[in-house]
C-alpha cells in the first residue's frame, strides 16, 4: 500500500491502465448524508434501530446485505424487496437537489477522458439511483457504461467490477478501482484489479487493503503520473 504522502517508487515496468472504475456514492457523489436519512427514515418505520456506525460499516453494501447485516440474519427476499423499494424511492427523492460532486472528481473525470481512458460507473446502487446522479451531477457524457450490483452479487463480491471491466473489454489486471468503502476494497482485490481508496466515507487505516489511499481525490496530482498516459505509477 501506498501512502499519498510518500512520493511514489520509480520504476521502468509500469502497469497499464486501460480503463477506471468508479464507485459512485462517496466516491464521486456525496449522497451520504441522503442515504443515511433515507435508511433511517425507512427503518424507523419498522421499528428498526439504526445508527450512523451501522451505516458507516455497511456503506457500499447492497441493500441486502445491509439489511441483513442490520438485523443479524437474513431477512425474507419480500421484506428486503419492499423495504429496498421504500428506501431508494425516498433517496431518489431527496438526491435530485441535494447531491454534490467530491472536490477534485470532475477534475479526474475530464483529465482521464482526455487521456482516452475508459471510465466506467461500477457501483451497489440500483441502477436508477445512478441515472439519477449522472444526470443531476452533469457527468453521463465520461462513462462508457453503468454497471449496476442490483442484479449481481453485492460487494465484497467482485461480480460489479467484473461485469464493468467485461463491458469496457478491459482486462481485470489493467482496471483501476476508486472506492471509499471497506467493502469495495475488497471486491476490487478479488477481481485482480489494482485500487485507489479515498477517505471519504471511511479511516485510513480500514482501507488499507488498497494500493493507496488518498484523503481526497484533489490529492491525485496530474504531476504524480497516476493517471498519465494510462499508467499508474
Amino acid at each position: 500500500m501506498q501512502d499519498d504522502t510518500i512520493a511514489p517508487v520509480m520504476n521502468t515496468q509500469k502497469p497499464r491502465v486501460h480503463a477506471v472504475l468508479w464507485d459512485m456514492d462517496g466516491v464521486l457523489a456525496d449522497t451520504g448524508e441522503v442515504h443515511y436519512h433515507a435508511w433511517l427514515l425507512t427503518l424507523s418505520g419498522e421499528n428498526i434501530p439504526f445508527d450512523r456506525e451501522t451505516f458507516r460499516l455497511t456503506f457500499g453494501m447492497d441493500n441486502a446485505g445491509l439489511l441483513a447485516f442490520t438485523l443479524g440474519y437474513t431477512p425474507d427476499p419480500d421484506f428486503t424487496r419492499r423495504i429496498s423499494e421504500r428506501k431508494e424511492g425516498v433517496f431518489r427523492q431527496e438526491a435530485r437537489g441535494r447531491v454534490r460532486l467530491f472536490p477534485g472528481a470532475k477534475d479526474c473525470l475530464e483529465r482521464l477522458r482526455q487521456s482516452g481512458i475508459l471510465q466506467a460507473v461500477a457501483s451497489s446502487a440500483p441502477l436508477a439511483n445512478i441515472e439519477v446522479l449522472v444526470d443531476a451531477l452533469g457527468i453521463r457524457h465520461y462513462f462508457a457504461a453503468l454497471v449496476s450490483a442490483s442484479q449481481l452479487p453485492g460487494k465484497p463480491d467482485p461480480a460489479v467490477f467484473l461485469e464493468a471491466a467485461r463491458q469496457l473489454g478491459a482486462p481485470p489486471s489493467e482496471c483501476l478501482v476508486i472506492e471509499d468503502s471497506i467493502a469495495g476494497v475488497e471486491a476490487a482485490r478479488r477481481a485482480g484489479m489494482r485500487c485507489i481508496a479515498v477517505t471519504n466515507t471511511n479511516p485510513r487505516e480500514a482501507l488499507n487493503g488498497a494500493d493507496r489511499i488518498v484523503e481526497s481525490l484533489e490529492n491525485l496530482h496530474p504531476e504524480m503520473g497516476w493517471f498519465r498516459s494510462g499508467e499508474l505509477d
